[in-house]
């Protein structure tokens, strides 16, 4: 079976929780033992979880049920998820899946988008042409983490194949 690109459903949110484990827990990191343990105890099923996702346009890559990664979108332009799963980190899925997102974006008639980016997500961020607004350092279950409030602009040179 091959890859394909498709918006998630309700049926996917466990496998999205599965996912974002996966990319914490067993990915490349920055970031040590104590903070992945902290961001992700465990993958992400109760409903606040899947609330949340079904407020969101989120878009997958698959290989039949096996989701490989996937970006979030809010109605408000904030990229609120996205994760990759250890094996396929590094291998263009995010520009994929974020190329999909930023044509729903523009279709939705958003005019900018924000996220706030791990210091392992900034460089993806950064090379589909958001840019950093600001550092950050929050506290999280008795860990600090760095990360960075990004934006893009959709009004002018929205292409993200820069």
């Amino acid at each position: 079976m091959t890859d394909m690109i498709r918006w998630a459903t309700a049926a996917d949110y466990d496998e999205l929780g599965r996912v974002m484990y996966d990319a914490v827990r067993n990915g490349a990191s920055l970031y040590d033992e104590a903070q992945r343990a902290a961001w992700i105890e465990a993958p992400r099923t109760d409903p606040e979880w899947r609330e949340r996702l079904a407020r969101q346009a989120v878009i997958v890559e698959a290989d039949g049920p096996r989701i490989a990664g996937f970006l979030s979108l809010a109605p408000d332009g904030y990229v609120d998820f996205a994760y990759v799963r250890a094996p396929a980190q590094g291998r263009g899925l995010f520009r994929r899946l974020y190329e999909r997102l930023q044509d729903q974006a523009l279709a939705d008639g958003l005019a900018e988008l924000s996220t706030h980016a791990s210091l392992m997500a900034r460089p993806a961020f950064a090379a589909v042409g958001f840019h950093v607004v600001k550092p950050e350092r929050i506290e999280m279950r008795g860990q600090w983490f760095d990360r960075f409030e990004m934006r893009k602009s959709l009004v002018n040179g929205h292409s993200c194949k820069t």
